[in-house]
């Protein structure tokens, strides 16, 4: 017996355009930035934090407000940069790594930025994947749409980042 094959309806269609022009929407996306500023971030829960990052060309402090894919240790949480490489706050960590975060009720903490070898990036990316295969297989197709390419999860081209807190 074969497997019914998965055809897109104009519902889902209107989901990842709708989720596309979000992801594109720079005030939409910045909103959650004043609620951790407001000392509020508690409110967008553990799966969400802020990176504070610096400007490779301005020096300037930058913040954006990611999904914590995966927090496998007390002192490491993992992001995806879902526009890729070009995301302009992935090509400050790679100038710059030393970043700080707000995760939930903690303020400001030092931080170190690394990419993923491509295999734990792969392995982080399935098992996020199959934690959330609702909210994946919704926004796997608005984030494709925005990067331009497909998502392969066990190759991933997305960047996959461990941050790594300071001690001390």
């Amino acid at each position: 017996m074969t497997e019914p094959v998965s055809v897109p309806s104009r519902t889902t269609d209107r989901l990842v355009a709708v989720a596309t022009r979000a992801l594109r929407n720079r005030h939409l996306m910045r909103a959650p930035i004043w609620i951790y500023r407001a000392r509020l971030g508690f409110l967008l829960g553990p799966r969400v934090l802020m990176l504070e990052h610096v400007g490779r060309k301005s020096g300037a402090r930058r913040y954006v407000v990611l999904e914590v894919v995966d927090h496998p240790e007390p002192d490491s949480y993992v992001v995806v940069s879902g526009f890729g490489t070009a995301a302009q706050w992935f090509r400050n960590i790679q100038a710059q790594p030393e970043v700080h975060l707000w995760v939930g009720r903690h303020g400001r903490r030092a931080a170190t930025a690394s990419v993923l070898p491509q295999d734990r990036a792969a392995a982080t990316l399935q098992d996020y994947a199959a934690r959330n295969a609702r909210a994946w297989a919704k926004m796997k197709p608005a984030i494709e749409n925005t990067l331009g390419a497909t998502i392969d999860e066990a190759d991933p081209a997305l960047p996959i980042i461990e941050l790594r807190l300071a001690h001390g």
